[in-house]
């Protein structure tokens, strides 16, 4: 790539024209106290998650999503179905075979609190990663976007996985740092650390919302 196309600092990387804002997997079983995560959890004895904490991130996602659209940015949404019919064997396995998690047409992989807009993406995944086998990357690649700000659950799960595989690919990766939760508070904090060291900038949504205004598309 010519030096001259290189962003090299966070203020070029999130001009909105080439940003796209990546909201994963905000849905009921993965963030309500009645989802399917929380009742498993119970069931076995294990922390629960945190949903009054899910309530507060996807208050701070609604405001930067809606900072990212007026600046002009793409946002899209990632929702999982998991139904079996759909999953690789060794997905099945790592779900012990338990079926139930993120069903099509459940109220469990409906949206958590917040909800698309009718001009934003939306991309079905059946994995972690949001790129894996989906039209994602296309789409990104026919709006011009060079970055993608993440932000959503589980920070280590399907956050972690989106963002890395978004780095493989050649985009410049952002983790909205007050807009990720996980209920594995290690997992949580060693993607932060990790991100923050191999893969890109980890930033709190008020400088995001600062930065997104910054050079709006329409200027």
């Amino acid at each position: 790539m010519p030096a001259d196309t290189l962003l090299r600092t966070l203020e070029a990387q999130l001009r909105p024209a080439h940003t796209a804002l990546l909201v994963v997997d905000m849905q009921n079983d993965f963030c309500d106290a009645d989802g399917f995560l929380a009742r498993a959890r119970a069931a076995s004895g294990r922390h629960t998650i945190e949903a009054e904490e899910n309530a507060r991130i996807a208050q701070r996602i609604e405001r930067l999503a809606a900072a990212a659209r007026e600046g002009g940015a793409t946002v899209a949404w990632l929702r999982s179905l998991y139904d079996f019919r759909y999953l690789a064997p060794a997905h099945i396995v790592q779900r012990k075979e338990q079926e139930g998690l993120c069903l099509e047409g459940s109220w469990g992989a409906d949206w958590f609190r917040i909800r698309p807009e009718p001009a934003d993406l939306v991309i079905t995944k059946h994995t972690f990663s949001g790129f894996h086998d989906t039209e994602l990357h296309a789409q990104l690649q026919a709006r011009g976007i060079r970055t993608l700000v993440l932000c959503g659950v589980a920070t280590n799960v399907c956050v972690d996985s989106t963002l890395r595989h978004g780095f493989f690919l050649g985009y410049h990766v952002v983790l909205a740092q007050d807009c990720v939760g996980s209920g594995n508070r290690a997992g949580h904090e060693g993607t932060l650390a990790t991100v923050r060291v191999n893969f890109g900038a980890v930033v709190d949504s008020p400088e995001l919302i600062r930065l997104l205004g910054v050079h709006p598309a329409a200027a």
